[in-house]
This record gives C-alpha cells, sequence and structure tokens, in this order.
C-alpha cells in the first residue's frame, strides 16, 4: 500500500475545497435565482387571478421581490455565520483534543486512514508524520472526523449579497412585461418569460449535479407552471369569496 505524504494529503484538500467553494457559489445562485423567480411568479399569478390591475399586479410583485430579496440576504448572513461558528467550535475542540489527549487523536486519525483501505502499520505512519505539526495535525483532524476543513470560512457580507442579488435578478423577471404591456398581454407574456426562465435556471443545474440539462430543466418548468397555475386559479377564488 503506498503512503500519502503530508504534502499529497494537504493538496487534495486544496483542491477539494477549491472545487467546493465554486460549486457551492454556483449552487447558491441557483438557489437564489429559483427562489426569486418562482414567488414573484407565484404571486403576480395569484394577484392577476384576483384583479385584473396593472398597477396592482406590478406594486404587488415589486414589494414581493423587495422582500425576497432582503429575507433572501439576512438568512444568507445569518447561515454563513453560523457555520462559520461551527467550524471555529470544531477547531477549538480538535486543537484541545491534540494539547491534552495527542495519543488518543493519533489513534482517531489512524483509524480513519485505515477505513480508507491503509493497513495498521502505514495509517500509523501517515497520522505520526502529520502529527509533527500540530496546525497541520489539528486541521488534518477535522477534514478526516468533520469532512470539511476549519481553515476554509464563508463571509457571510458576501453571501447576502450574492444570496440578495441572484435572489433579486430571479424576482425581476416575471415583472419585466409588467414595465411595457398592460392587462391581458401583460400576463400572457409575464407567464411565457417565467416558463422560460425555470426551464433556463433549472437546466443550468446540471453544471452542479449529474443529471441531463433538459431533464432538470423541463422539471423546473413544470414546477414554474404547477406554481403559476395553481396561484392564479386561488386568486380567482379569492376574488369570487372577498370581491
Amino acid at each position: 500500500m503506498a503512503i500519502v505524504s503530508p504534502t499529497e494529503q494537504f493538496d487534495t484538500m486544496r483542491g477539494k475545497e477549491a472545487r467546493s467553494d465554486v460549486s457551492a457559489w454556483l449552487g447558491d445562485a441557483i438557489y437564489g435565482i429559483n427562489d426569486g423567480l418562482g414567488a414573484i411568479f407565484g404571486m403576480i399569478a395569484g394577484v392577476a387571478g384576483y384583479t385584473a390591475n396593472g398597477h396592482t399586479i406590478l406594486m404587488s410583485g415589486l414589494f414581493g421581490a423587495l422582500a425576497s430579496t432582503l429575507s433572501m440576504g439576512a438568512g444568507a448572513w445569518l447561515a454563513t455565520k453560523s457555520e462559520n461558528e461551527l467550524m471555529e467550535r470544531a477547531y477549538v475542540r480538535a486543537r484541545d483534543t491534540v494539547r491534552a489527549h495527542r495519543g488518543q487523536a493519533l489513534r482517531r486519525l489512524s483509524t480513519r486512514y485505515e477505513a480508507k483501505g491503509f493497513d495498521a502499520r502505514d495509517a500509523r505512519h501517515i497520522a505520526e508524520v502529520i502529527g509533527r505539526d500540530d496546525e497541520r495535525f489539528v486541521q488534518t483532524l477535522i477534514q478526516e472526523t468533520e469532512g470539511h476543513p476549519a481553515s476554509v470560512k464563508g463571509n457571510p457580507w458576501s453571501s447576502a449579497m450574492s444570496g440578495s442579488i441572484s435572489t433579486f435578478v430571479g424576482a425581476i423577471v416575471p415583472l419585466l412585461p409588467f414595465f411595457f404591456l398592460t392587462g391581458t398581454a401583460a400576463l400572457i407574456v409575464a407567464a411565457i418569460v417565467s416558463i422560460m426562465a425555470h426551464f433556463a435556471v433549472g437546466a443550468s443545474k446540471s453544471l452542479v449535479t449529474v443529471r441531463s440539462w433538459w431533464a432538470s430543466g423541463f422539471e423546473m418548468m413544470m414546477a414554474g407552471v404547477i406554481v403559476g397555475v395553481v396561484s392564479y386559479l386561488l386568486g380567482l377564488l379569492a376574488n369570487a369569496f372577498f370581491s
């Protein structure tokens, strides 16, 4: 069994971290766009079912887009901050274990490598070599036991900004026709544009998943159609009862 050097171990970790960061950023952007698109398309469809007043539909959509944007930004900020705090806690726990119970930490790391297929002697040797550097030991222990590197922390403000912007981009798409058209024409164009956007967002998910772009796009498009139809029918029902 070939022995993996500490340098090779950390090179692999850094490569995974870089790929993970890109995938996470792209996944968050797609999620934000989809959230804004789906929420506002459903909102304007529901309001359109309730009233034919284009100004009311537009203003409802704009305030909905604003609320979704702010909500997503705040949620992204809180989520990233919480993740960073969890990583910091994992780091402190691993550091204290290395300082107070070094032998136990070495056995734990060695066991992890045995589980990956190394024989007991090689696994122990790898753990001992990594353990010569306390910081490397702590980081590797976190990587192997927690499943993520403690050294890679997100920026809450960057997460809030990307979440807000992506949500606003998605939210504004269904509203665009109402800036230029009125009445039924605006609603029809908004529905077409929104359904096409749903397909495009769904297809883009294939960049971070193993599904084909057309299957993912069609699935998202059908979800958008269902949201729009159900919201519009609920709007008609509300109009029948409350108007």
